[in-house]
């Protein structure tokens, strides 16, 4: 009877269904990448709350595979012509846990755990002041991710973010961890640590521009020579993670600061000759 009705339907009207329902899958694709980002945000929160080296480490992992997985849902669906307004808010709310909640209550348990006179009054003050540090990173993250929503890139294209971007700055937190691994043992370097997550925070919210490397154009045809460089670079921070994670996360931080500088520093001596 099944088979006799299938005969029935047109063809033409099959192959609508069977082109609508692969239209419908190639939407699910980007939101299966921010589920995987939303994943390893959760991970790292339960890693970070467990403590210990290793933890704070496989912690700091997590957030960098969750950037990973949250530069690919939105390559795939610009690629696949799959943007929504739901999938944008999704990768909105996962972005929140992944480098927001998750890169605060690392930065928090990194900070602190390793401090000695637990119960202390000096111990009680640098918990509080990291408690404030990252409470503010996590309320910058969500309002940099909702002025994204509404305003979306720099004016005149989309080379640039306003703001450092929030994977960027969970970056930032999760290679200083990876780097050093044992958490803080000095009060003073707990301190320094807060007030940098509490500056990460201020840099989100900022109007310094920040490159979005969405010109670079992956999907054409590359010279041989890039693709040997990509592979040298990749080789290089699989081998020397430590150390090659927190020069790229420093330096993309340090130099879209720095070219602000820069042009703010020129515009004023523009204005004052004019």
């Amino acid at each position: 009877m099944l088979e006799t009705e299938q005969h029935e339907i047109p063809f033409e009207e099959r192959r609508y269904r069977n082109q609508k329902l692969r239209r419908r899958g190639i939407f699910l694709i980007p939101s299966l990448f921010t589920v995987a980002n939303l994943l390893c945000g959760y991970y790292a929160v339960v890693a970070a709350l467990l403590g210990g080296a290793e933890n704070f480490d496989r912690a700091a992992k997590a957030i960098g595979l969750a950037i990973l997985f949250d530069s690919l849902d939105g390559r795939l669906a610009r690629l696949l012509k799959a943007n929504t307004d739901f999938g944008v808010q999704f990768d909105s709310l996962a972005d929140v846990v992944s480098f927001g909640i998750a890169p605060g209550i690392l930065a928090y348990a990194w900070g602190l755990r390793g401090l000695p006179g637990d119960g202390a009054a000096a111990f009680r003050e640098i918990g509080q002041l990291g408690w404030v540090c990252c409470l503010a990173f996590l309320i910058c993250c969500a309002w940099r991710l909702a002025r994204f929503n509404v305003q979306g890139m720099a004016p005149g294209g989309s080379k640039y973010f306003v703001g450092m971007p929030t994977p960027a700055a969970a970056g930032m937190i999760a290679a200083l961890v990876h780097g050093f691994k044992q958490p803080l043992h000095d009060w003073r370097w707990s301190v320094a640590w807060f007030m940098l997550a509490a500056g990460l925070g201020a840099l989100m919210t900022s109007r310094i521009r920040y490159y979005s490397f969405k010109d670079v154009p992956l999907a054409r045809k590359q010279r041989s020579l890039s693709i040997v460089l990509l592979g040298v670079i990749v080789a290089v921070i699989y081998v020397y993670s430590e150390y090659a994670l927190v020069i790229l996360a420093a330096s993309y931080a340090t130099v879209g600061l720095g070219l602000h500088v820069v042009r703010f520093v020129r515009h004023r001596m523009v204005s004052r000759t004019a």
